[in-house]
């Protein structure tokens, strides 16, 4: 159980002991817009890296994400070790960041009704 372990680490986490496979793709319920070619553009751009996470040209949102299994001992002892930082922990494990910045849109937070709404209007 994970119980004690809040955030989205402790999500991957569980993810990883819950589910079969080498590579995970992570993407937030209230991030609508994520582009098709997301796991494709992570994947060709890892080169080695255990987890790479996406840059919208502004920011890193490292809770969208392609992560290898392997880093899911590191995963545990971060989280057990107490720490939460999403970041700190991308970084540690050995991961980058990959460039959306011609998708900047694409990774906008959607929290309510009203925000899908002025996004939609956008688009």
């Amino acid at each position: 159980s994970l119980a004690d372990y809040p955030g989205p680490l402790a999500g991957m986490l569980s993810v990883m002991q819950q589910e079969a496979g080498e590579w995970f793709l992570f993407c937030p319920c209230d991030t609508p817009y994520i582009p098709p070619d997301l796991a494709a553009r992570l994947n060709h751009q890892r080169k080695d890296a255990p987890v790479v996470w996406v840059h919208d040209g502004e920011r890193d949102h490292p809770t969208i994400a392609l992560v290898n299994r392997a880093i899911e001992p590191l995963l545990l002892e971060y989280l057990q070790a107490g720490e939460r930082r999403v970041m700190a922990f991308m970084r540690l494990a050995g991961g980058h960041a990959v460039d959306f910045s011609d998708h900047k849109d694409a990774f906008v937070n959607v929290n309510t009704p009203e925000e899908l709404a002025r996004w939609q209007e956008k688009r």
